[in-house]
């Protein structure tokens, strides 16, 4: 049922249905009742008739937000896609001003108006109603309205109203001044940005919202002013970059090219190229003077190329002629100026660069007046305590280079000079003297370089320590031996005898000599024929050093003694190599006791140098022992005979490791052999056999087997086999030794229960079958390694008959003076002849052994016949 209410306020009547009296029940109820009003126009939703419940409510309740802000926005989605010039648009924009009669304090309220009127392309009333906002709001609400209204001046091309706005904006958020920067430069008023920006940028605390630091917003305002130089007047530019270079020194390069590039677009091209200048000779670093040389070679190339265009449109005249020649040379002159300018740059960073003072000085190759300034500028500039290199090589070249122009006074004086620098070590002052004497030997002045050398090496009124930093240079001078050796070396070519001398003695006595300075002293006294001070000399020498530095000095000392007295004088040589030899290192031993060996064996008795041979093999190195009882072999079996070296052999084979000795077993074996020896080269090839692995060393194993089948019979090559097969065991290299204890292993795993989880007596059946097996086929494996038995008709030769005719002579010689040599009687019985009773022996049934005693035997049968067939070729291709 449908109900009319005529309002008698409102003049209209209100149509309402059924549904909706208990709502208006409620409302006349509770009038003032936000909720009651906002139940019933949530039942309305949708209906035509909600606008009218609105206007009720808001009658009732003109202070309510909630009814507001939801009317406002109901009817703004109500007109949404009509046209801008539709009533709708004018009657809401009614509405909102009543809204703001009530709600000026809302900005919701007037962020939604700004927008609607945003909308409609109102510009003039919406900044008003902005304008409005800004007054009516808290200025703590301002943050959120600004937004908008900047977005709206930036819609719309009204650039003096958005600076406007934009500098009242400001005033409240500073911070925000690269946006208003950016705004300005898109409209092209650079002026006034490059000002903006040049404050920021003065604000040690200001904090950029886009991340940028000053070093980068100084940059920003050089090239807005470098490339703007006709719409940026309010600010002077080179004050500016000027303090930039002051402040940003990491920069300099970029920041000059800046400037010079503000004068080039201005068209002051001669300031620019002072600029040019002024940069190619202040900056600190290459990289800097890179960006400005390139910059400054590109400015002159495009000049030159725009001279040469506007000259190919027009006729030249003699004026441009000259212009563009000028530039050229200009240009030219950059270029070749370009090595020298960039030293000047790497001796501004470091003016104690000693080298580069010396490339500089190389590029004024044909200046030699700019030469002698270089020089002087670079000796005076230079701290000897912070200098980058040797110091004292300036000095010298800047003597040299007036030598070489035949000024030899002047010379004199620079190096006179140079002797005063403190410089920071003593090898640099004397080197300095040294230049200065041989400058003077060079001119022939021979007696003034001993002065010098004098002076140079005199004795300072307070003694210094050589390596005492506090003292002066010129203190310790004194104690250089680079200073000492050239002075020396002087007084040999042309002084006397006695002052030479009295040099090496004062050498000795300062206690700077070197071992080279020892032998040169006992050298010089050989030469003038004062052999017993040469001596005196060495002697000296070998007090003052220790091993290994005394060795050269030992050496020429012994060398040249026993070329001097060679024989006559055995005790003191004696002596000497005794002393020489006590505490020598093992490294250096081997050369001194041959040397002493073959005193012995020249002057002395041989039973000495075969002493000396001895103490030798323990001396030396290990890896020089089998060298050095080669030698003692050799030199025993000269002189005693090859008998003797049998005790040096068993001492070699001690003493030597387990290759070395190998060699030595195997020498000795075979002068055992040639000596018919047999027996005991067969105990020297077992002895050896303990350190010879069958893998390794093959070749000791070959040669023991053709020595038992040209000596030996079936037992002894039995039991080189059985030998062999025992090393192979110890050096764990049989498969069946390595089987047998995989097998061991694997069966103490084994256990009772594993045995009976297995499932029965029929599995306890297969794994003794597998056992069975695998014993079988180890012992066939072990029946391999065995000997075979030879046949009857193999015979072996005898020892006696084995010997060679090339050694009968020597067995025939060791057959009638062998000492070790056994005799027996005739009626001597071997143990052959004995009888022996034998003992009854019963063979075992083969049931016993079953299957595995079948197997064993044939494969047992088959290997021997295998062994006889080798046996037999073996003993055919002896024959």
């Amino acid at each position: 049922m449908v109900t009319k209410v005529k309002m008698p306020e409102q003049g209209q009547e209100i149509i309402f249905e059924e549904e909706d009296l208990p709502f208006e029940e409620e409302i006349l109820r509770n009038p003032f009742y936000v909720k009651c009003w906002l139940r019933y126009i949530d039942h309305k939703k949708g209906a035509p008739v909600v606008r009218v419940i609105y206007e009720r409510a808001l009658k009732e309740l003109p202070g309510s937000y909630k009814l507001w802000y939801s009317y406002l926005r109901l009817r703004k989605s109500q007109i949404k896609g009509r046209c801008v010039t539709d009533p709708g648009y004018e009657d809401l924009n009614n509405t909102f001003e009543r809204a703001l009669v009530f709600m000026h304090k809302m900005p919701r309220i007037w962020l939604l108006y700004c927008n609607f009127l945003m909308a409609q392309k109102k510009i003039t009333r919406t900044r008003k109603a902005f304008d409005r906002a800004l007054r009516a709001l808290p200025i703590s609400q301002h943050r959120r309205v600004w937004p908008l209204y900047l977005k709206l001046v930036r819609l719309h091309d009204i650039p003096e109203t958005a600076v406007r706005v934009y500098r009242r904006y400001l005033k409240l958020s500073p911070e925000n001044a690269e946006e208003y920067i950016e705004y300005l430069v898109g409209i092209g008023r650079l002026d006034e940005a490059a000002l903006r920006l040049a404050q920021i940028v003065n604000k040690e605390d200001f904090v950029s919202k886009e991340g940028k630091s000053n070093h980068q917003l100084w940059h920003e305002l050089c090239d807005l002013i470098c490339k703007n130089p006709d719409k940026v007047k309010s600010l002077k530019v080179e004050p500016i970059i000027r303090q930039g270079l002051r402040r940003f020194t990491d920069q300099i390069g970029k920041l000059w090219c800046s400037l010079a590039d503000y004068y080039i677009r201005s068209g002051h091209f001669e300031k620019a190229r002072d600029i040019y200048e002024e940069a190619i000779q202040t900056v600190m670093t290459v990289r800097d003077f890179t960006q400005v040389f390139d910059a400054y070679a590109q400015f002159e190339e495009s000049m030159i190329s725009t001279k040469l265009e506007s000259a190919g449109d027009f006729s030249c005249s003699e004026e441009d002629d000259l212009d563009l020649e000028v530039r050229m040379a200009r240009f030219e002159d950059l270029m070749d100026r370009r090595p020298l300018l960039l030293n000047s740059v790497l001796l501004r960073q470091n003016p104690h660069n000693v080298h580069e003072w010396h490339k500089r000085v190389k590029l004024f190759d044909d200046k030699p007046r700019e030469q002698i300034n270089t020089y002087t500028e670079a000796v005076r500039t230079i701290d000897p305590q912070l200098a980058t290199g040797k110091l004292h090589t300036l000095w010298v070249e800047f003597a040299k280079f007036y030598e070489r122009n035949e000024q030899i006074d002047d010379a004199r004086l620079i190096m006179q000079k140079g002797t005063q620098v403190p410089y920071k070590k003593v090898d640099e002052l004397a080197a300095v003297w040294c230049e200065y004497a041989e400058l003077e030997i060079r001119n022939e002045n021979f007696e003034e370089a001993l002065k010098l050398m004098q002076r140079a090496t005199a004795m300072p009124a307070r003694r210094a320590a050589y390596h005492d930093d506090t003292e002066t240079v010129q203190a310790r001078v004194y104690k250089s031996l680079k200073l000492w050796s050239m002075y020396a070396d002087l007084e040999e070519s042309f002084g006397t005898f006695k002052t030479c001398k009295a040099v090496y003695d004062r050498i000795i006595d300062l206690k700077i000599a070197t071992p080279q300075i020892i032998i040169n002293y006992g050298m010089f006294l050989e030469e003038q024929n004062y052999f017993e001070e040469a001596f005196k000399a060495y002697e000296k020498g070998v007090a003052l050093f220790r091993w290994p530095n005394v060795y050269d000095i030992w050496n020429t000392y012994l060398t040249k003694f026993i070329e001097r007295y060679g024989g006559k004088k055995l005790e003191r040589i004696r002596d000497l190599f005794e002393q020489c030899l006590d505490g020598c290192p093992s490294k250096f031993a081997k050369s001194l006791y041959l040397l002493y060996s073959k005193v012995e064996e020249d002057y002395g008795l041989a039973r000495h140098a075969m002493a000396i041979y001895d103490r030798a093999t323990r001396a030396v190195q290990p890896t020089e022992q089998y060298e050095m009882f080669n030698i003692y072999i050799k030199k025993a079996a000269e002189i005693y005979g090859v008998t003797h070296t049998r005790e040096i052999y068993e001492k070699a084979i001690d003493l030597l490791t387990d290759e070395p000795a190998r060699e030595m077993c195997l020498r000795f074996a075979d002068l055992e052999r040639k000596l018919g020896e047999i027996d005991r080269a067969r105990a020297i090839y077992a002895h050896c056999s303990q350190v010879c692995d069958p893998r390794v060393a093959a070749k000791f194993w070959q040669t023991w087997k053709e020595f038992e089948v040209k000596h030996g019979n079936e037992d002894t090559v039995r039991e080189m086999l059985r030998i062999k097969r025992s090393v192979q065991a110890v050096y764990n290299t049989q498969v069946n030794f390595m089987s047998t204890q995989m097998l061991a292993s694997s069966v103490s795993q084994t256990t009772v229960a594993d045995l009976s989880i297995g499932g029965g007596a029929g599995q306890d059946i297969n794994d003794m079958r597998m056992l069975e097996q695998k014993a079988a086929a180890l012992a066939a494996e072990s029946l391999r390694d065995q000997p075979a038995k030879p046949d009857k008709g193999i015979l072996f030769v005898r020892g006696e008959k084995a010997v060679g005719e090339e050694d009968a002579e020597m067995a025939a010689a060791v057959q009638q003076t062998n000492p070790d040599e056994i005799r027996l009687d005739s009626d001597f019985e071997s143990d052959d002849d004995a009888t022996v009773e034998e003992v009854q022996t019963q063979l075992v049934p083969s049931a016993v052994f079953g299957e595995l005693g079948k197997e064993q035997e044939e494969m047992q049968a088959q290997e021997e016949m295998k062994a006889q067939e080798e046996m037999q070729e073996e003993m055919q291709a002896q024959e």
